[in-house]
């Protein structure tokens, strides 16, 4: 049976990609096992924080050494601005670094919840258009504010499942889903995920794909759970396309009670 909606590639601005997963490269204990998880998550796209200090290691190794740029798109972000004007300064020093018009915007409210300040990201976004940028923007969960950044000519908004780096997963999938149901851009769950189920679900909604670092950086063993993201997004994915079974207050029989035959 054909699925109800053909799985055709992901295209974010001029980009075109397969994978659906988007890692971070941010908490691993070393760049060797940074390499191997990359790998292991079968993604194309890895982001990269552009501040100069997060780009090496204590033994003033450079991250970039360390992602096969043949293998991997990169996109830079702005992680840890806090205003519009650090986001749009840190955007324009990565298109200088990495050659790229694509950005992953984020504009932070504070240290302590790093949710996003949803005014500093609309300004942040205009401008950022305006200069030339794809943008790809993290964003709170509200419908009206996802909205808000597409009419801006933001390229894919990126709503929170949960706070960053929490691995609470998604806490409001109802949100998620109006934004979905509303958007014309692609969107992609991004933030607070924490094991491969998290994917799942969103993928399991309908979401473009999943940005992600805490949970495979910090777990036991990042590589495998690298995996585990993989296989967890692919299966969602598909579910999705499937389409599944309503919900429903009581049993249905799996097999036809009429027309059996009755035992002698």
């Amino acid at each position: 049976m054909t699925p109800k909606n053909p799985d055709k590639p992901l295209k974010l601005g001029p980009f075109e990609f397969q994978s659906r997963l988007f890692v971070g490269t941010g908490k691993y204990p070393t760049f060797e096992i940074m390499q191997q998880a990359l790998e292991a998550s079968g993604c194309e796209v890895v982001t990269v924080a552009v501040r100069r200090e997060s780009l090496y290691d204590t033994q003033q190794r450079n991250i970039l050494d360390f992602i096969d740029r043949d293998r991997f798109t990169l996109l830079p972000n702005t992680a840890g601005c806090f205003s519009a004007e650090d986001a749009v300064r840190c955007a324009r020093l990565g298109r200088e670094m990495l050659e790229l018009d694509w950005v992953k915007l984020e504009v932070l409210a504070d240290k302590q919840t790093l949710l996003p300040d949803v005014v500093g990201t609309l300004s942040a976004t205009r401008q950022l258009v305006d200069d030339g940028f794809t943008v790809l923007v993290y964003t709170s969960d509200d419908p009206v504010t996802a909205l808000a950044l597409e009419e801006a000519g933001a390229a894919c908004v990126m709503p929170l499942a949960a706070p960053i780096g929490s691995g609470q997963g998604i806490l409001n999938p109802n949100n998620i889903r109006i934004i979905l149901e509303r958007a014309h851009v692609p969107i992609i769950v991004d933030a607070g995920v924490g094991t491969a189920s998290d994917v799942t679900v969103a993928m399991e909604l309908g979401a473009d794909g999943v940005l992600l670092n805490t949970g495979v950086a910090c777990a036991d063993d990042p590589v495998r759970m690298a995996w585990a993201m993989k296989h967890a997004l692919q299966a969602g994915r598909q579910a999705y396309l499937a389409g599944r079974i309503p919900k429903k207050l009581y049993a249905s029989a799996s097999s036809p009670q009429e027309g059996t035959i009755a035992p002698a």
